[in-house]
């Protein structure tokens, strides 16, 4: 049986400690503060970068260098058969792209899954991509499976602030202000793509309600009948996280539901303070 390597990036939110529990190869992915490149999880922990964020740094996302991308897989490919490199959505990032253009000089070696996913979605990929090669399925397979079911998931996030968003051209200055002054908390939705918005309501309390009856919608009826994972996510601010993780469990009577963090390349368009709730298919 061919020996199969799974390679992910931090936009998985997936850290360094559990990619080597895991068994994956890990891309730490680059971002921008105040002109000067950073690495997610190697020169710039999470606590730091929220910390030149709130000293009013001008953040913003990068990609990974063609050249780390090569020697990486070269490496690998010295005691691995295949390689599936699982990338954020090719609809938020240049990333995927890039590396299905690189991956052609591998002989099929390489191949690379447009998933179409970000943070929680994109790491349950990865647990996916496992559990498929533990079952005996070729890389091809494996690959074509999470492309299959690449739509298959749903990430809901409150946004405490428009700031950066505003910045980064995905709301009007005029709409943040208006927002501002009414206190009304964007509800953004990822389902398999893009991030857009799905709602907006009155103060964060009722933000949290709008995600979970979408959430609970997804599992009664988008997702009707399958086996689901539902996590919960946040930004900085891990003390109300926690909060917001006790209420996920509660509402859907589930003491498994696990947190993680955002992954900086969505914080620097989110900004802190972000409560987020993932639901997700787990592929058979």
């Amino acid at each position: 049986m061919n020996k199969i390597a799974i390679v992910t990036d931090t936009n998985s939110g997936i850290s360094r400690e559990e990619a080597e529990k895991l068994g994956v190869f890990l891309v730490a992915m680059p971002f921008i503060v105040n002109g000067k490149e950073y690495f997610e999880g190697v020169d710039c922990t999470y606590e730091q970068f929220f910390e030149m964020l709130a000293s009013g740094a001008d953040v913003s996302t990068s990609q990974p260098s063609p050249d780390s991308l090569l020697s990486l897989w070269s490496d690998i490919l010295k005691e691995y058969d295949y390689i599936i490199h699982i990338p954020m959505s090719s609809a938020l990032s240049g990333s995927c792209s890039t590396a299905k253009a690189l991956a052609s000089e591998f002989d099929g070696k390489v191949l690379v899954a447009d998933n179409k996913r970000i943070s929680v979605t994109q790491r349950q990929s990865v647990l996916d991509a496992l559990c498929l090669i533990e079952k005996g399925l070729s890389a091809q397979e494996i690959c074509a499976k999470l492309e299959e079911t690449a739509l298959d998931a749903s990430i809901y996030l409150a946004v405490n602030t428009l700031e950066l968003l505003k910045k980064s051209g995905r709301v009007t200055a005029a709409g943040a202000a208006i927002a501002s002054i009414l206190g009304l908390k964007p509800v953004l939705q990822i389902q398999g793509e893009k991030l857009d918005a799905f709602s907006k309501a009155r103060g964060m309390d009722n933000a949290q309600k709008v995600m979970l009856n979408a959430a609970k919608e997804d599992v009664e009826k988008r997702f009707a009948g399958k086996k689901v994972t539902i996590v919960t996510a946040y930004s900085g601010d891990y003390a109300s996280a926690e909060e917001w993780l006790k209420i996920v469990q509660k509402f859907f009577g589930d003491s498994s539901v696990e947190m993680y963090k955002l992954p900086v390349s969505i914080c620097c368009h989110v900004s802190a303070g972000v409560k987020a709730v993932g639901v997700i298919p787990v592929v058979e």
